[in-house]
């Protein structure tokens, strides 16, 4: 199996070997503090009863980082990738003890807003670091395998981390409604302190950036950076393929997410009782669980098709999979049709992930690629608030419209359509 091998040897290598333990329990972290946010701001019986309150809270979380994100870039390509991820997952800790002691001391909610924004910041900033030192311990021709693996299984660890925290949030007593968040980030505390502790396993030069931008003075650094981050997006456009990539991602992620916001007011009124939070978020742990499904799949397929497709023709197929996942919840609002479309949409999304970043780390110079994933993050993060925002706008209070998902079927095909007239090659620029 294409898979097995690929794995095996990779995991020869000690470099790819030592990053994935940090991203397994990092994402695996990550998967347990999203269901306690979760628990504490979307399945509250008091609170995020509608879609307008549900984008309310995806731009409260997301948009200031939005902001600040693009400003991290150069800090990747800046300093040593390792010390990111250390000093990071150490940071997330500190944070997730102080939510949880908010949370037990009964403190109002921008509090809570304020410290999960914090987590969720750093998060983004973690990811971005890690996918920029793949290919500081992968061969070239191991990218699109190592990106297949690498990242996916990362996910399918959060997506494992969010079960778990589902499931503890099930035995941890019902004193408060606080305790159904309290549980799981607990949980995603104590795997970002072990991801910290396998951070220690790399060399601190071990995920480059092999020349490191020159190091300022804060203020000096400060003022460069906005000076740094506007090169990037011009390198990144003059090279073409990674900008036509970021683009198409960012697309994909905003139909992916108003189904995402589609998914918890399902959970919650169609599914569940929306005055029984538990059964509201066990609803949506298993819609997740089924999505981790398509995003295993994704891991396992995409080198198995990497021979016969280039990655701009994958991407291509991925959207139209995507096309025909997102059918099935357009014909029916029965749970099999949400955990189809779960399975299938994710698959489409994950496996065009893959060749996406493949495209990015493989067109890109080491000393931008820092940045390059910074702005893959920031376009991520508008697309999500995006669609958090349309799907306020346009989807009614249990989250199910036909008609919404019927265009969100005609949006994929028109996506995959013009991404197939993108260009292939990049354009011979180089860094400066």
């Amino acid at each position: 199996m294409s898979f097995a091998r690929d794995l095996s040897r990779l995991w020869r290598s000690d470099g790819f070997r030592r990053l994935t333990y940090v991203r397994l329990l990092s994402q695996g972290g990550d998967g347990m503090f999203q269901v306690g946010i979760a628990a504490a701001f979307f399945f509250d019986p008091t609170t995020a009863a509608t879609p307008g309150a549900i984008a309310a809270g995806f731009a409260v979380l997301l948009a200031p980082f939005t902001l600040v994100g693009p400003f991290v870039g150069p800090l990747i390509d800046r300093w040593q990738r390792q010390r990111i991820l250390l000093v990071g997952n150490m940071v997330r800790l500190a944070l997730v003890g102080t939510l949880c002691a908010l949370l037990l001391g009964g403190a109002p909610v921008w509090t809570l807003y304020v410290v999960a924004l914090l987590t969720l910041s750093v998060n983004r900033f973690l990811l971005a670091a890690m996918s920029a030192g793949i290919p500081r311990v992968v061969a070239t021709e191991d990218l699109l395998a190592a990106n297949a693996i690498q990242p996916t299984l990362g996910t399918v660890a959060a997506a494992v981390g969010g079960a778990i925290g589902g499931i503890v949030t099930f035995v941890a007593p019902q004193a408060s409604d606080a305790s159904l968040a309290f549980a799981a980030l607990v949980g995603g505390g104590i795997a970002f302190g072990l991801a910290s502790w396998a951070t220690l396993l790399l060399g601190r030069r071990a995920l480059g950036p092999v020349h490191p931008l020159e190091q300022l003075r804060l203020g000096a650094q400060v003022r460069e950076l906005g000076t740094e981050l506007a090169a990037a997006v011009r390198y990144l456009h003059a090279r073409v393929t990674p900008f036509h990539a970021l683009l198409v991602m960012a697309a994909q992620r905003l139909l992916y997410g108003v189904m995402f916001v589609a998914s918890i007011l399902i959970s919650r009124h169609v599914l569940g009782d929306p005055d029984r939070p538990e059964q509201a978020l066990g609803n949506f742990t298993l819609v997740i669980a089924f999505a981790a499904v398509g995003f295993g799949a994704a891991a396992v397929l995409t080198p198995v098709f990497g021979s016969r497709f280039t990655r701009h023709q994958w991407i291509v197929l991925c959207l139209g999979v995507g096309a025909v996942g997102q059918t099935a919840l357009a014909l029916s609002m029965e749970p099999w049709s949400l955990f189809t479309a779960a399975v299938v949409v994710s698959f489409a999304v994950q496996g065009a992930k893959i060749a996406v970043d493949t495209i990015v780390q493989r067109d890109t110079e080491d000393e931008v690629r820092g940045r390059a994933f910074t702005l893959y993050d920031m376009a991520y993060n508008v697309a999500f608030i995006s669609s958090a925002v349309i799907g306020g706008l346009v989807l009614p209070d249990d989250g199910y419209s036909r008609a919404v998902m019927a265009v969100l079927v005609g949006l994929y095909v028109l996506t995959a359509l013009v991404f197939a007239r993108a260009p292939r090659e990049p354009s011979p620029v180089l860094a400066r």
